[in-house]
C-alpha cells in the first residue's frame, strides 16, 4: 500500500490519523513521547504491530527529552516514558514488548554518553518497524500456502498495512493469495463499533484491487451456512502460551460460527504478539473503552440521550476454536502449549 502508515523524519513521528480514513489522508506530527502515547491511546493509530513501532519512537522521542545526564537520574526517566507508553493499551501486548527492548537498550548503554545512547536507540526503533515488515511478509507467504484456488475468506478489524509497519498480518496473507491467484473474494466484516473494517479494510483491499464485499458483522452466520466462505482469518493483539487467542471484539463469535459450520478459523500474528507470561486467555487485561464510541458515528448519536453501553474492545478466542496460528516462524497447530512455547527458527521463505 502506497500511503504509508508511519514514518520518522527529523526526531518527529508523523502517524497517519485512521480515525479520519477512508475520506481523509492526514498525519499527526509528533514530536515528543507524550503526544505518541495520546495517539495510541486515541486511536489515530491502531493494530498490536503498529503501536508497538510507534511506542518504539516514542520511547526514543522520550529519551531526547532527559536534560541530566547521571545514571540515576537517566534510569528514572526511562523507566517513567516506558511506564507513560505501556499502560496506552493494556491488551495489545506488542507495546510493552517494543518498550522492553528500548528500556533493555537503554539500560544496557547508560553512562557511555548521550550521544551513542541516543544512537543506540533510534537504531533499536528502526530495527523494531523495519523487523515488522520482514516478519508481515514471512506470515505472508506462510499463511498464503494454506489456502485453495479462487477462495472465498472472511476477515474482522483491519489486520492490513495500517495496523503494521507496513504489509499487514491478516490481511498481509491475503495480499499474498491474492498474488497467488488464489483470492476469489474477501467479506469484509463492518466490525462495530469502530468500524475499523468498513473505514479500514476495505480501504485497503480497494486500492489493492482485491475484490471485497463490506458486511454487517450479523451477516457472517447467513453466509457460512450458504457455504459461501472458505476460511476466516484475522489478527491478534495477544496470544497465551496455551493459543487462546484476543482480538477485537466479535472475534469470538466469528469463532464459533466456523467451528459449528466446519471452516477453519486462522489467526495470523508476528511471534511479538504471544505472551509467554500469560498461561491462558484468562489472564489477558480486556481494554473497557468509553460508551461514547459505541453511541456515536462520526460524532453523530444513534442512540436516545444518555443510553448507557458498554465497550469491550476485545474478547479472546479460546484455542480450541482456533485451526492454526500463523506466524513469521511458521504455522502452528494445537496443542499449542508445546508448539509455541517451542517456535523454532525458520530458514525456509520464499518471498
Amino acid at each position: 500500500m502506497k500511503t504509508r502508515t508511519m514514518y520518522f523524519k527529523s526526531n518527529k513521528l508523523y502517524i497517519l490519523d485512521q480515525k479520519n480514513l477512508p475520506h481523509k489522508i492526514r498525519y499527526v506530527v509528533c514530536d515528543n513521547h507524550k503526544k505518541v502515547a495520546n495517539a495510541i491511546k486515541e486511536m489515530v493509530i491502531r493494530g498490536a504491530p503498529a503501536i508497538g513501532c510507534a511506542a518504539a519512537y516514542g520511547f526514543y522521542m522520550g529519551f531526547l527529552t532527559c536534560k541530566k545526564k547521571d545514571a540515576r537520574t537517566m534510569r528514572e526517566h526511562i523507566k517513567k516514558i516506558g511506564d507513560i507508553l505501556a499502560a496506552t493499551r493494556p491488551t495489545a501486548v506488542n507495546v510493552a514488548w517494543a518498550v522492553e527492548r528500548m528500556k533493555m537498550v537503554a539500560n544496557n548503554v547508560v553512562g557511555s554518553g548521550i550521544t551513542e545512547m541516543r544512537e543506540k536507540l533510534l537504531s533499536e526503533a528502526n530495527d523494531i518497524f523495519n523487523e515488522d515488515i520482514a516478519m508481515n511478509k514471512k506470515i505472508g507467504a506462510f499463511g498464503a500456502a494454506l489456502f485453495r484456488k479462487k477462495s472465498n475468506v472472511l476477515t474482522h478489524c483491519n489486520a492490513g498495512a495500517l495496523a503494521t509497519a507496513g504489509y499487514g498480518t491478516a490481511l498481509g496473507i491475503i495480499r499474498r493469495a491474492f498474488k497467488d491467484g488464489k483470492i476469489k473474494s474477501v467479506f469484509v466484516d463492518e466490525t462495530r463499533p469502530y468500524l475499523q473494517g468498513a473505514r479500514l479494510t476495505a480501504w485497503e483491499l480497494k486500492e489493492e484491487k482485491i475484490p471485497y464485499f463490506l458486511i454487517t458483522d450479523n451477516m457472517p452466520g447467513y453466509y457460512m451456512s450458504r457455504g459461501e466462505i472458505d476460511a476466516v482469518i484475522v489478527g491478534a493483539d495477544r496470544i497465551t502460551a496455551n493459543g487462546d487467542a484476543a482480538n477485537k471484539i466479535g472475534t469470538y463469535a466469528l469463532a464459533v460460527l466456523a467451528k459449528y459450520h466446519r471452516i477453519p478459523f486462522y489467526v495470523a500474528a508476528p511471534s511479538s504478539s504471544i505472551d509467554f507470561s500469560k498461561k491462558s486467555g484468562k489472564e489477558i487485561p480486556i481494554e473497557q473503552r468509553a460508551p461514547e464510541e459505541v453511541v456515536y458515528i462520526g460524532g453523530k448519536s444513534i442512540a436516545p440521550v444518555g443510553a448507557p453501553a458498554l465497550h469491550p474492545a476485545f474478547d479472546v478466542t479460546p484455542a480450541k476454536f482456533i485451526t492454526a496460528i500463523i506466524t513469521e516462524k511458521g504455522v502452528f497447530h494445537r496443542p499449542y502449549n508445546f508448539n509455541i512455547t517451542r517456535l523454532p527458527a525458520v530458514d525456509f521463505i520464499e518471498l
